[in-house]
């Protein structure tokens, strides 16, 4: 095990044009990956183009359904047919297919597990899709949650820019604790863990 301090920050509910980029431009300021689990709707010519600069710093793109709506309640084929549609997408723009999934609303049932080959990943967040929360109270959460092996989870939806703006305050004081920035898939790799069928990780210890 990593005897490291390792953490992985993560946007849910892109890629778009407008705040997808806002995002990339905090992270290469900071020199730092990210992992963003894209919906397969929102991947669109001009939003495609956003995604390969996102692989090109050494991003990772996941999965997060292809409609964001709940999959709980969806049969083996719609289920497969969310997944499918978003993976081809990404595999399409940037020649990796996805490792990783994230249930929309966190919304998670057998079914899901056993029907979707991919891993679940959840995350620590700090409620930041509600606008009423401050950039500065959003810094506040993801510091006070921050450990080894954590998932962050934040959204690069489209206007959210109290996100943006906490992000460019959270990289350089997690570096200034001692926190390197990783991948998801890197964080399963540092830490020596193989991710299990039927589990939703938080964080890799």
């Amino acid at each position: 095990m990593s005897t490291e301090k390792i953490i992985a920050l993560t946007f849910d509910d892109g890629p778009n044009t407008v705040t997808t980029p806002q995002v990339l431009d905090i992270i290469q300021k900071h020199g730092v990956p990210a992992s963003f689990f894209v919906c397969g709707n929102n991947i669109t010519p001009e939003s495609r183009s956003v995604m390969i600069r996102a692989a090109s710093l050494g991003c990772e793109i996941n999965n997060h359904s292809r409609t964001h709506l709940d999959m709980t309640g969806m049969s083996p084929d719609e289920i497969r047919a969310e997944i499918d549609f978003t993976s081809d997408k990404i595999e399409e723009a940037i020649g990796v297919r996805p490792r990783f999934f994230r249930p929309p609303y966190i919304a998670v049932n057998e079914k899901m597990h056993e029907v979707i080959d991919l891993t679940f990943i959840c995350g620590s967040g700090a409620e930041d899709w509600l606008d009423e929360v401050s950039a500065e109270e959003r810094f506040r959460r993801i510091i006070s949650q921050a450990a080894d092996g954590l998932v962050i989870l934040l959204h690069d939806m489209e206007g959210n820019e109290k996100t943006v703006k906490a992000v460019d305050m959270i990289i350089p004081e997690l570096k200034r604790q001692g926190y390197e920035f990783v991948t998801v898939s890197k964080l399963f790799e540092m830490k020596n863990v193989v991710p299990k069928r039927g589990e939703m990780y938080t964080e890799v210890k």
